[in-house]
C-alpha cells in the first residue's frame, strides 16, 4: 500500500494544469502520512492532511495514544455499510496529483524505495476520498486497487489512477460510477529501483 509519494510542481502549475483556481501554500515534494499535501476538491486546488485520524488506545494503560493515519483506502470497501469510506466515497470524492509513488521492496530491515510513474504524464491524478476532521481539519485518503501490468511486479495494490478524460466523472458522477473506475492501471508504468532506504533516519 502506498505511504509516500512525490509532487514536484508548484501549486499554481498544477492549478493550471488541472483547470482549477486555488494557491495551497507550502507543502513538501514529498509526502508521508500525517502530512499535508495537494487535492482537488470542490473545484479548487486545497491543502489537506493525508490520512483519516483512527483512535487508537494503548493496550498497557487503557489511555488514548495519538491518532493514527488511515492514509489508504481499499476500493472494495468503499460502500461496505459498516466501514469508515462510505460516506466520503458517496459525498466527497477528490483528485490527488502527484508524479510517481513508491514503495518499499526488500528484505525486512533493509527496505529499499522503489518509484513508480507514468512515462506520458509528468503530473497525473490518482482517486481520493476526503473528510473533515477534529484532529486535523479536512484530511484525504488514496483509493487503492488490485495493481495491474507493471506495478503488479512491485506490489500487490496500486492506487487507482485516473485519465484526464474520467477526472469530472470520478469527483461527480453516481457513485455507481465512479466505483467503476476503480481498477488497475493498464497503461505504461516506469519503474525506478532505488538504494534509497525506505525509512530514512
Amino acid at each position: 500500500m502506498c505511504n509516500l509519494y512525490r509532487i514536484k510542481s508548484a501549486d499554481a502549475e498544477i492549478a493550471r494544469l488541472f483547470g482549477v483556481e486555488g494557491t495551497a501554500g507550502n507543502t513538501a515534494e514529498e509526502v508521508y502520512p500525517k502530512y499535508p499535501g495537494l487535492v482537488i476538491a470542490q473545484g479548487r486546488l486545497r491543502t489537506m492532511t493525508w490520512g483519516f485520524p483512527r483512535e487508537q488506545i494503548s493496550k498497557k494503560t487503557g489511555k488514548p495514544l495519538k491518532p493514527t493515519a488511515v492514509n489508504n483506502a481499499r476500493s472494495d470497501q468503499l460502500v461496505n455499510p459498516f466501514g469508515m469510506w462510505r460516506d466520503s466515497f458517496e459525498r466527497r470524492r477528490c483528485l490527488i496529483p502527484l508524479t510517481a509513488w513508491a514503495e518499499a521492496e526488500g528484505p525486512k530491515g533493509a527496505m529499499t524505495r522503489t518509484w513508480m510513474s507514468l512515462p506520458d504524464q509528468p503530473v497525473f491524478a490518482v482517486a481520493g476520498i476526503w473528510r473533515g476532521s477534529e484532529e486535523w481539519g479536512d484530511c484525504y485518503s488514496m483509493v487503492m486497487t488490485d495493481a495491474a501490468g507493471a506495478a503488479a511486479e512491485v506490489h500487490n495494490r496500486m492506487p487507482v489512477i485516473l485519465r484526464p478524460e474520467e477526472y469530472a466523472r470520478w469527483q461527480d458522477a453516481a457513485p455507481e460510477e465512479a466505483r467503476a473506475l476503480c481498477r488497475g492501471y493498464e497503461g505504461e508504468v516506469s519503474i525506478d529501483r532505488t538504494r534509497d532506504p525506505w525509512r530514512r533516519t
